[in-house]
Parts: C-alpha cells; structure tokens; sequence
C-alpha cells in the first residue's frame, strides 16, 4: 500500500496583492473541492505576516500528478500574487514528483523530502 504524503507550502504574499491572493485562492479551493483527485488540500494566513500555508495530504504519488495537471490554470493564478519561500514533503514521493519540485528548488524555494519512519493510514484503499 502506498503511504500518503504531505505537503506544507510558506508563500509569502505580495504587497498589495492580499485581495487577489484571497480570490484566486477561494476558486483554486473551489475548483480542488469539486474536481480535485481524492486529496486534503486547505490554505491559512497570517495576514500582519503577509505569510500563507498550503496544506495538502495525498494518497500517493498519482495523486500529486493528476492534482497538479487538472489544477494547474489555478495554481498559477495564485502563484502570481506570492513567492514560494519553502516546502516541506512528508512521505516518499516517486521521481516524477521530485522532478516536478526541482522547478520551484531553482527559483530560490527550499524544498525538502523527510521519508517516513513508522507512522499509519486509515484510509480507505480505493476513493
């Protein structure tokens, strides 16, 4: 059984851009909601920080892949107004997933993978 991964993103927020950042961050949650593979995905602020964290806990690497090809108009639509400044992975993604993080590693975020040590799942093997 594949283990679930985690994901925590620090973005910190333009200047002047927390309203929009709000707005294309409620449709991405939306879209995630109505359209997104089987996923937890939230997003909290610190507005006096201008600082926000993503949250998202995936079943597997498949997960991750297909979120980020349905979600990727939304995504952009949000990175516009931030700067992502690091991610912490929980979990063992696959290449594919390392891969695809290297992008946000050569633009300055530190990007970190801690494999898991012991831990369980509850939840359910099919969606």
């Amino acid at each position: 059984m594949a283990e679930p991964i985690v994901f925590i993103t620090t973005m910190a927020i333009h200047e002047g851009k927390l309203e929009e950042f709000k707005e294309a961050t409620a449709k991405s949650i939306k879209f995630l909601e109505e359209n997104g593979p089987q996923m937890m995905a939230s997003v909290h602020i610190d507005e006096d920080q201008m600082i926000a964290n993503g949250l998202q806990v995936h079943r597997n690497s498949d997960s991750i892949l297909q979120h980020w090809q349905l979600a990727d108009p939304y995504m952009r639509d949000v990175m516009q107004y931030t700067t992502t400044e690091s991610v912490a992975i929980y979990g063992q993604p696959n290449d594919a997933v390392i891969a695809g993080m290297q992008r946000l590693a050569s633009v300055g975020a530190t990007v970190v993978v801690r494999p898991r040590l012991a831990g369980f799942s509850r939840f359910p093997e099919t969606a």
